[in-house]
């Protein structure tokens, strides 16, 4: 006689701590100065975080962005010259120059960190001057201790004590989303009668977001940990669900939400009909060749464990290791859950002792940074960049099919070259 089949929700965790290969949390400016319009993200660092954004973002010399660098030169580092005095300096340059800048953020580095620059004191300062016109805020991208998406974090949880206070019962989605993704999902909220509906972060410093014990938030990215907790400090309820990667995990984020608001069956059926048999005849179509392949995930964006269940549930794949660069259980848990027992579930990384994992067990595809992808390659193993997951619009019924398809593409492409070989 047998029990009940466990999860990985109730498998030990193998946690080590190393030699990581991630990005800095810099990286989260290339879609967050997309997302919010009138924002400017001034970063203050070195020489390297400035080519680091440039070569990110492929800026042209001649165009504008919303994102700059005070660079931190030696006589800085040295403690020879006040820093303070040369940020204000820059804002007012900056200000004077670029008069559509409602929220400006000063981004913390290594740099600026390791010398230890008060940029939270350099916020507030600067808010009192220019108020109400523009509000300063800071918040860290450094990389020594985070991960790149948790730029995203730190910043939106930089945001979350300045939200005017509300008393009337919404729901707050939290999350960066490309445009079209986030016109899909509050497309379907609407259809199914849930409101109001707001956004963080928000495209305005002006659109009317607020947070207050009547409102209750979704999370559409799983490494928002730090702004999760600062909503709840507001007052804010956080609805647990899995996250909306495919039919299933969309299915499944939108009922908890319906739930919530004592949406009917009916409706809800109504409503999410055909856009998921739209989105399960995609992932049918594209997740062909996954079917019965295994995967390997390094740690990179924290978007792995939802990934692998979407892999693991929808697309017929064997997951051999997930790892993740930190797990916020709160977050993940929903899709934890749903994922059965079998694969290592590791968080951080050595990454050495995990090389060793990840050659032994010489998976179909392995998930990882571009750091690792070519050496991986050169040693015969077919590899997908973990961070095109990240820049590439993957939520919600509609990009079902893409999201096994990114996946799909590198198996395809082995499986053309082994028969051109031959």
């Amino acid at each position: 006689m047998t029990g009940p089949a466990l999860s990985c929700a109730e498998m030990p965790v193998l946690r080590q701590r190393g030699q990581r290969e991630v990005f800095c949390g810099l990286t989260s400016i290339i879609w967050l100065h997309r997302k919010m319009q009138d924002a400017f993200f001034l970063v203050v660092g070195s020489r390297t975080c400035a080519h680091l954004l440039q070569s990110a973002a492929g800026v042209m010399i001649f165009a504008e962005p919303r994102f700059g660098t005070a660079v931190l030169e030696e006589t800085d580092l040295a403690g020879m010259a006040d820093a303070q005095e040369e940020i204000d300096r820059e804002v007012e340059r900056l200000l004077s120059r670029r008069t559509d800048i409602r929220r400006l953020f000063l981004v913390g580095s290594c740099p600026s960190e390791v010398i230890k620059l008060d940029l939270s004191k350099a916020a507030e300062r600067l808010s009192r001057k220019y108020a109400p016109q523009v509000r300063v805020l800071n918040f860290s991208g450094s990389g020594i201790e985070t991960t790149f998406t948790e730029g995203e974090d730190a910043c939106l949880a930089a945001m979350v004590p300045d939200l005017p206070e509300v008393d009337d019962r919404q729901l707050l989605m939290v999350g960066a989303l490309p445009d079209v993704v986030q016109d899909q999902a509050l497309s379907l909220l609407d259809q199914l009668g849930i409101g109001p509906v707001t956004v963080l972060p928000s495209m305005r410093a002006d659109d009317p977001v607020g947070v207050g014990s009547k409102t209750v938030f979704a999370m559409t990215q799983p490494f928002l940990g730090e702004t999760c907790a600062a909503l709840e400090r507001r007052g804010a309820r956080h609805i647990p669900a899995p996250f909306p990667f495919g039919e299933v995990g969309t299915t499944a984020w939108l009922r908890t939400i319906a739930d919530e608001f004592g949406v009917s069956d009916a409706v809800f059926e109504r409503v999410t009909e055909a856009p998921r048999a739209r989105a399960r005849n995609a992932v049918a179509r594209a997740s062909e060749v996954l079917r019965d392949r295994s995967v390997f995930f390094f740690p990179d964006s924290q978007l792995e464990i939802p990934l692998a269940r979407f892999l693991i549930t929808e697309c017929g794949m064997r997951a051999l290791e997930i790892g993740a660069p930190y797990i916020h259980r709160q977050l993940v848990e929903p899709d934890l859950a749903m994922i059965p027992e079998g694969p290592v579930l590791s968080e951080g990384q050595d990454v050495d002792l995990q090389l060793d994992r990840a050659r032994a067990a010489r998976a179909d595809l392995t998930v990882c940074g571009l750091g690792l992808a070519n050496p991986l390659e050169a040693e015969g193993l077919t590899t997908k960049w973990a961070i095109e997951l990240v820049f590439t619009p993957v939520h919600f019924y509609e990009q079902a099919g893409d999201l096994a398809g990114l996946f799909a593409r590198p198996l395809r492409r082995r499986d053309m070259l082994r028969v051109a070989a031959e």
